[in-house]
């Protein structure tokens, strides 16, 4: 890991392990994240969309980051500090700094859908926190698509060092290149890992790591490191679990592979509602076969 660039490597958008009550338990995810280290993960990202941050309360939301803190070291944490209002946002980022983070995960404003000058300001009122902030383009849910060309504004500002690409438009890759060729591409969907790693990313937010990190980690090196062979192997054994990532029942596939490789998935908070029967069946038959073929 390269402290002054912790973005870089796995890190792992951890799932939020919940107790049957659905109360956090923190003790099994200060575990959890250093298994996932242990396990060859570069580093967690907490309280993103997948650790369920939108329905933690406040103290539960501090509480989740100091634990990621204290298990596995600051400079491996980099938490999400998405909220409806900039101010918001910039406080959880001040509260990262002060845990012992070295840099924070941003979406754009996403209680509207947010004009280019709306989201300048955002950017700008959260860079004032002082930690370097990565933008995450979820176009999908939150419905302002950080384009290339604002990518490359908001780096020339100065109020973003990398950016966490979900749109799943592998052709952006290239233009954010030309644009701002010092901004980091992070890989931000894994059914497109293999094709961000070939196109120059630096980094991948990861989601089914959390059930499968080693051999996660294994097609992450290989891709990046151009070795295509292991790497198209792999990406084709796990592409039927990695696809889930980009669905809308992404927590509940991904804590349903956890528990079925012996890990702490359990339930999610609502409103998610647990998954149909031919979804869990799916999930379930894909989890098996990577357990299967030595992939857990």
């Amino acid at each position: 890991m390269t402290d002054h660039r912790p973005w870089r490597g796995v890190l792992v958008a951890t799932a939020l392990p919940l107790n049957d009550d659905l109360s956090v338990n923190h003790d099994q995810y200060a575990e959890h994240c250093a298994w996932l280290v242990e396990n060859g993960c570069d580093g967690v990202v907490p309280n993103g969309s997948l650790g369920e941050y939108q329905v933690l309360t406040p103290e539960e939301r501090a509480r989740v980051v100091e634990t990621a803190v204290a298990a596995i070291g600051g400079q491996r944490v980099m938490p999400g500090v998405a909220a409806y209002g900039s101010a918001e946002s910039r406080r959880w980022a001040e509260q990262a700094g002060e845990a012992g983070c070295r840099a924070v995960m941003l979406l754009p404003p996403n209680a509207y859908r947010a004009d280019e000058r709306s989201v300048l300001a955002h950017y700008a009122e959260v860079a004032k926190a002082g930690l370097p902030v990565v933008a995450y383009n979820n176009p999908i849910d939150t419905k302002v698509d950080l384009v290339p060309e604002l990518l490359a504004r908001l780096h020339g500002e100065g109020y973003i060092r990398a950016v966490k690409e979900f749109s799943g438009d592998v052709r952006r890759a290239y233009r954010i290149a030309e644009l701002a060729p010092e901004l980091d591409l992070l890989i931000g969907a894994d059914d497109v890992l293999l094709e961000l790693a070939v196109a120059g990313a630096k980094g991948w937010v990861a989601g089914y790591p959390n059930a499968l990190p080693q051999a996660s980690v294994e097609l992450y090196h290989a891709a990046v490191d151009g070795d295509l062979d292991t790497a198209r192997d792999l990406y084709r054994q796990l592409h039927p679990l990695l696809r889930w990532d980009s669905r809308v029942e992404f927590v509940q596939a991904i804590k349903l592979s956890m528990d079925l490789v012996g890990r702490h998935g359990g339930p999610c908070r609502p409103p998610r509602m647990p998954l149909l029967p031919e979804q869990e069946a799916a999930v379930r038959a894909a989890t098996e076969k990577a357990v299967a073929a030595g992939l857990a």
